[in-house]
């Protein structure tokens, strides 16, 4: 492996990703989220593609390129640690992976066409949030998955009034709608890897490290990009919310931009209400710039804290009444509670209790467990947030990160592309160590469990195990110290992850 690394170049690395991605968009459309009629395969007359033999070769095709796609990463991250490129060589690098796979089917979620099937209700006059997809039969509804076609909406107004401006051009056109939703999600994600590095830069962080860690990331990459989830959206708009937040070091000044980002991130929660959870610590950014006497820090405090409740407010209004959803969206938000996977603590811990359990007892009551953890979580899940935010209200953008963790981890359902809130937070503060390698190995074994269809190997352990032990191999390889015979950009010798960047204006993360 040395002498592998002894002649790792830059253009190596990114030729790899390329074929990495040449590979998933070659298998995505017999090996991922199948669509069931009029697909291309369909159009093409390559539907064996999809069955028998051929769906074992796209199945392996497609498993290869999200292998090989997570090892140029982990090669790149190298790159990056040791300051062998820059964050123009890794955004120019994430670009070029990502053409191929803005061609590809969906991979690792059908939730695509949920959310087109949820524009149809809209468009037809239905309620999305007091009826599922079955009250409204019709091509699409074929598509989506049988778990979903009885459930209502957990999504906001304006999901549903993009959805419905997507099927009201393409009408049920499957194949069309679901490229629409690729356009939109590709342009939250180019939202995401522009702003982040400016971001990191402003905190003082390494903007290489920021887009490797928290944009180029495979979880990102899959289920943003691949996936098409709405966070891709989401995610964008608020971070172009926290720049705007971020960009100004002074008082009163800061204000202008306060309020132009919340109004970015009142419109992501009209996507997904995740995104509020970072707008408590972004009151917190205001204070901080108020100056040191306590009056004026209350006076900042109630002018950021009342004046970003009013906005979101108004914001959120005017985008339920426009798109002629109702505020029923808010008791939409409890969300559904079918998932249990272990990514979600209070399943993981109802698992092995319900176990163990069924040991002596086959009928052991493992729903009864479930309910019990998950609501001992909901409370851990709210006094970690109020310390976040109160413990870390100094370093709000890092406090951010670790509440988002907190909520995510002891939610009653976590799915992957939840991290896609977290991971950007991760790349601009100024990690330990430790914990970047903790994200490092968390990425690693959270991209490679989900299969192409969707479906995921968290409870095979030897699966597991050995993803984790990769990633453990990964991330003490990163920090190692190693001589990289590479392109070199000038300048960049010597400028060690985690050396300070005395930037005009920095600000608290």
């Amino acid at each position: 492996m040395i002498a592998l690394v002894s002649t790792l170049t830059s253009p190596m690395v990114r030729k790899l990703g390329l074929v990495a991605s040449l590979l998933i968009l070659l298998g995505s459309f017999g090996g991922g989220s199948l669509q069931k009629r009029n697909s291309l395969l369909s159009a093409a007359n390559l539907d064996f593609l999809s069955f028998g033999h051929g769906a074992a070769f796209s199945n392996v095709t497609l498993w290869l390129g999200t292998v090989l796609f997570v090892v140029a990463w982990v090669l790149m991250g190298k790159l990056v640690i040791d300051k062998v490129v820059d964050a123009d060589y890794v955004r120019r690098t994430l670009c070029m992976w990502l053409v191929p796979l803005v061609g590809a089917a969906p991979i690792m979620s059908r939730d695509v066409y949920s959310y087109l099937m949820q524009g149809t209700l809209l468009r037809d006059g239905l309620n999305a949030y007091t009826q599922g997809p079955a009250s409204n039969p019709n091509q699409i509804l074929f598509e989506v998955s049988h778990d979903w076609r009885n459930t209502t909406t957990p999504y906001g107004p304006l999901h549903l009034w993009l959805g419905e401006a997507v099927t009201t051009v393409f009408g049920d056109n499957v194949t069309a709608g679901v490229y629409a939703f690729k356009a939109l999600a590709v342009a939250g994600f180019v939202a995401i890897m522009w702003f982040v590095p400016k971001i990191a830069q402003r905190l003082g962080a390494d903007p290489a490290f920021a887009l490797w860690l928290g944009v180029a990331n495979p979880v990102m990459v899959f289920h943003l990009v691949g996936g098409m989830h709405n966070e891709a959206m989401m995610v964008g708009l608020v971070t172009v919310g926290l720049y705007l937040v971020v960009r100004q070091a002074t008082y009163p000044a800061v204000l202008g931009g306060f309020f132009a980002g919340v109004a970015l991130i009142a419109v992501a929660m009209a996507l997904k209400a995740s995104a509020a959870l970072c707008l408590p610590f972004v009151v917190w950014l205001v204070v901080n710039r108020a100056g040191e006497s306590m009056g004026a820090k209350v006076r900042a405090f109630l002018l950021a804290g009342v004046g970003g409740a009013v906005e979101t407010v108004a914001i959120l209004a005017v985008i339920t009444w426009a798109s002629g959803t109702t505020w029923e969206w808010i008791a939409a938000l409890a969300g559904n509670t079918k998932v249990v996977n272990p990514l979600s603590f209070p399943s993981l811990v109802s698992g092995v209790i319900g176990e163990a359990g069924r040991i002596g007892n086959p009928q052991f009551p493992f729903n009864d467990v479930m309910v019990v953890a998950r609501a001992v979580s909901l409370v851990i899940m709210a006094v970690g947030f109020v310390a976040c935010w109160w413990f870390l209200r100094r370093k709000p953008i890092t406090g951010a990160m670790w509440a988002y963790l907190i909520v995510f981890s002891f939610n009653a359902v976590t799915l992957p592309w939840y991290y896609a809130s977290v991971l950007p937070l991760v790349g601009v503060v100024n990690c330990s160590r430790r914990i970047n390698q903790f994200f490092i190995i968390g990425s690693i074994a959270v991209a490679l469990a989900f299969t192409g269809s969707g479906n995921h190997q968290l409870y095979n352990p030897m699966w597991m195990g050995i993803l984790a032990v990769s990633g453990w191999v990964a991330s003490r390889w990163l920090f190692a110290e190693t001589t990289l015979v590479a392109y070199r950009r000038p300048g960049l010798e010597g400028h060690r992850l985690g050396a300070a960047h005395h930037l005009p204006g920095q600000v608290s993360v």
